[in-house]
């Protein structure tokens, strides 16, 4: 530890009470975590909230080996620590970035080759909405799909974090953007955003409705539904285009598959993770999409989607929010 910063032995975080269907969260005082090679220890200023977060308090999503169980995916804080072999010169800057575990704490500790410097011109609220919703949306349309630039995206909860992500990164690229979301308030948002079709699903068929937009098909599909999606998807498939799941938010099954119909597409139907990738991985995908995007971010041209700040001591009211699709980007636990 550095003779800059005092930093405790002990922390307040926020256990999961009873993983399962009856989970509650509670506020518990743990270890400090050790700093291992490579990496620094952050003062959490904010933590992003996400779907695994809620999927990993009810059992189903568990931490990858050897990581906390604290919830919590990404953060946004001050670096107040380095192991032996990181520079010094991340001592007290103001950053943020993806975590395995452990973010819904007063300190996490990370590679420092995770890190992301602070633009300015963010907030620590709106820093901790970024990492996890841009890192996994270039990822699904760049490293695992190859979305080309001027191509077509279409994004199922468009309205999501990773939604409203994409929707700004596809539109950077140049591409035509079409979403389905849930309500006609989260389509004005995406168009807001720059989509250039929203479909309500809820009182449309979003498959006549896309067919008739881009008669051609899309080249890449980010879906974390699945489910029925999937059979949808084929139709709506641009030749040689790519389908990458996410989720599973509309089931584990999925109706008969049009095997021929993607044959003759040539589709690809691919599944992507972030969470459980490796530490290398991470740093490359985090260096590609600052040399691509890390400017677009600074300078406010792309930036998250921040739908609430909600004190931490009131976790459980923002998964409640989270889990009834209720809002518009990101929420963010804030702990200062």
């Amino acid at each position: 530890m550095t003779q800059n910063y005092v930093v405790p032995n002990q922390m307040i975080a926020i256990e999961v009470i009873n993983p399962g269907n009856q989970s509650q969260l509670q506020q518990t005082t743990v270890a400090v975590p050790a700093l291992k090679a490579g990496q620094v220890l952050l003062k959490v200023a904010a933590a992003g909230v996400n779907r695994a977060d809620l999927l990993q308090r009810s059992g189903l999503y568990p931490p990858p080996a050897g990581e906390s169980d604290i919830l919590g995916l990404e953060v946004a804080g001050t670096v107040v620590a380095v192991a032996a072999d990181v520079s010094s010169e991340w001592l007290g800057e103001a950053v943020f970035g993806l975590v395995p575990g452990g973010g819904y704490a007063q300190y996490v500790a990370l590679p420092a080759e995770h890190l992301i410097k602070k633009p300015a011109s963010l907030g620590m609220s709106e820093a901790a909405a970024c990492a996890e919703v841009f890192l996994t949306a270039f990822q699904a349309m760049r490293v695992v799909g190859s979305l080309p630039d001027q191509g077509a995206l279409l994004v199922h909860a468009g309205a999501s974090g990773v939604g409203t992500a994409a929707i700004q990164l596809g539109k950077a690229l140049g591409c035509f953007v079409a979403v389905t979301v849930g309500s006609d308030d989260k389509a004005k948002a995406c168009l807001a955003l720059g989509a250039d079709v929203a479909v309500n699903y809820k009182t449309q068929d979003f498959v006549t409705e896309l067919k008739a937009a881009r008669p051609q098909g899309f080249d890449l599909i980010i879906d974390p539904v699945a489910g029925d999606y999937i059979t949808k998807d084929i139709q709506l498939l641009a030749l040689d285009g790519q389908i990458v799941v996410l989720s599973m938010l509309g089931g584990r099954m999925t109706p008969e598959l049009d095997l021929g119909l993607m044959l003759k597409k040539r589709g690809q139907l691919l599944c992507s993770t972030l969470r459980n990738r490796t530490d290398g991985y991470k740093a490359a995908l985090i260096s590609d999409f600052n040399q691509q995007f890390g400017m677009a971010l600074a300078e406010g041209k792309i930036k998250a989607v921040l739908a609430q700040s909600i004190d931490w001591a009131e976790a459980e009211r923002a998964h409640q929010l989270l889990a009834s699709n209720a809002v518009v980007g990101k929420l963010v636990l804030t702990l200062f």
